[in-house]
C-alpha cells in the first residue's frame, strides 16, 4: 500500500500541532498553581540566541500551512504573528489545522512530483513534493515541536515522551 501526501501530512499536523496545545494547557496550569505570569514561560527560551516558545509554535503552524497550501495549490492563509497568551497560540493552532483540514485530499493528487518553490531569508529553496514533505516539513514541524516542549520542560512543566507522542 502506497500512502499519499495528504495522508503523510494531515494526520502528523493534526498530532503534532494537537500534542502542542495540550504542553501549552499543562504550562498554563503549572503557571496558574505557582503564580507564574503565563508570559514568562511564553518568552522562555533554551538559549540566547534561539527563538521564545511563541515564535516555535508560531513557526511550526506555519511550516504545517505552507505545507498543505503548497501541496494541494491553495493560498497560503497569511496569520499576524501577534499572539501573546496562550488562548491566543491554541487559537492559531486551531485555526492552522481548520486550515489544513479544510482541504480536500484529491487536491493533493500528483503533489509528490510538483515543483515547490519555498523563499527564505537565504534564497528561493527549490523541492518536488515528496522530498519538500519528507526532508524540509516534517523535521521542521518536529523541530519546534521538540523546541516548544523542551522549553516548557526546562522550565519545570511535568511533560515525557508520552505527551510528546499523545494519542
Amino acid at each position: 500500500m502506497q500512502l499519499s501526501m495528504y495522508e503523510i501530512l494531515v494526520p502528523t499536523a493534526n498530532r503534532v500541532l494537537g500534542n502542542i496545545g495540550k504542553f501549552l494547557d499543562k504550562g498554563a496550569a503549572l503557571a496558574e498553581r505557582k503564580e507564574i505570569e503565563a508570559g514568562v514561560l511564553l518568552n522562555s527560551r533554551l538559549a540566547p540566541d534561539m527563538f521564545p516558545l511563541t515564535r516555535q509554535i508560531q513557526i511550526a503552524c506555519d511550516i504545517a500551512k505552507g505545507a498543505a497550501a503548497r501541496l494541494s495549490e491553495t493560498e497560503i492563509p497569511k496569520f499576524d504573528d501577534t499572539e501573546t497568551s496562550v488562548a491566543e497560540l491554541k487559537a492559531r493552532i486551531a485555526k492552522t489545522l481548520d486550515f489544513i483540514n479544510g482541504i480536500p485530499a484529491a487536491k493533493y493528487a500528483g503533489s509528490e512530483g510538483r515543483d515547490i518553490t519555498v523563499v527564505s531569508r537565504r534564497g528561493d529553496l527549490k523541492f518536488k513534493g515528496l522530498d519538500y514533505l519528507r526532508d524540509f516539513v516534517l523535521p521542521n514541524v518536529y523541530f519546534h515541536a521538540t523546541a516548544t516542549y523542551a522549553i516548557l520542560r526546562h522550565n519545570g512543566v511535568e511533560l515525557g515522551k508520552s505527551d510528546f507522542l499523545g494519542g
